[in-house]
């Protein structure tokens, strides 16, 4: 795929990973629909710096964890740009507290079923003569669960399984792919000794940063013979 001048919808654009995500995707001329929740300033500072680089962004505001919302979300984006290429399915809840039935509902709302409702747009939006890419974003513990962050992971592993079977309804117009971060960026309220300590366990050594990611979503995005896959980008710690 020549990535300038194509159109990107990156969901939870604004900030942490999807903001690198987005930047990564502008420096090489793509145009961003970027998605936020509650970070409008972050949304709009993105939108900013990636104008500044001479590239379009608009922020579209959506609450993911409403199925209309979701959908409508690529109709909106579709309306702005007049066409979207690709979509980058990024935001999620990482709950670390007590779970509940509440917790449960939204982190499968907005990590597993809103990717899903807006791939089918996506896909549908492109016709039968389009073609685009679709690349969710994972997590290392989708393939190795732990006791802990349960519904969490089990909306990871929904996320891998997904991109397979999207891979297989959608081919041969739109490829679909899968990245499965690890120790990339630290949680809310913590700093870079939390990532230190997590390097310990890692057969690398080391923790990743976003330039990772983004190295990654580029990969996916330009290799025309590669679907169904999931890039683990975490320094082995799958293994």
């Amino acid at each position: 795929m020549e990535l300038a001048g194509k159109v990107a919808l990156v969901t939870g654009g604004a900030v942490r990973l999807g903001r690198a995500l987005a930047l990564a995707l502008a420096g090489h001329g793509v145009r961003l629909a970027l998605h936020y929740g509650e970070s409008l300033e972050g949304a709009e500072e993105t939108a900013a710096t990636i104008r500044a680089t001479g590239s379009e962004a608009e922020p579209f505001r959506a609450d993911l964890r409403d199925a209309g919302e979701a959908a409508g979300l690529m109709a909106r984006a579709a309306e702005r740009f007049g066409r979207v290429d690709i979509l980058v399915n990024s935001a999620a809840i990482f709950g670390r507290e007590e779970v509940t039935e509440a917790l449960w509902d939204e982190q499968f709302s907005v990590n597993l079923r809103a990717p899903f409702f807006l791939a089918r747009a996506f896909a549908r939006r492109l016709g039968k003569e389009g073609s685009g890419a679709i690349v969710n974003i994972a997590d290392w513990r989708a393939v190795r669960p732990g006791p802990d962050h349960i519904p969490y992971t089990l909306t990871k592993a929904g996320i891998v399984a997904m991109t397979a079977s999207l891979a297989l309804a959608l081919a041969p117009r739109i490829r679909v792919n899968a990245i499965a971060p690890g120790a990339i960026l630290p949680p809310p309220g913590e700093d870079e000794s939390y990532l230190a300590r997590l390097a310990e366990r890692i057969p690398l050594r080391r923790h990743g940063g976003p330039a990772d990611v983004a190295g990654a979503l580029l990969y996916l995005l330009e290799a025309e013979f590669v679907t169904g896959q999931v890039l683990f980008v975490d320094g082995g710690e799958h293994l």
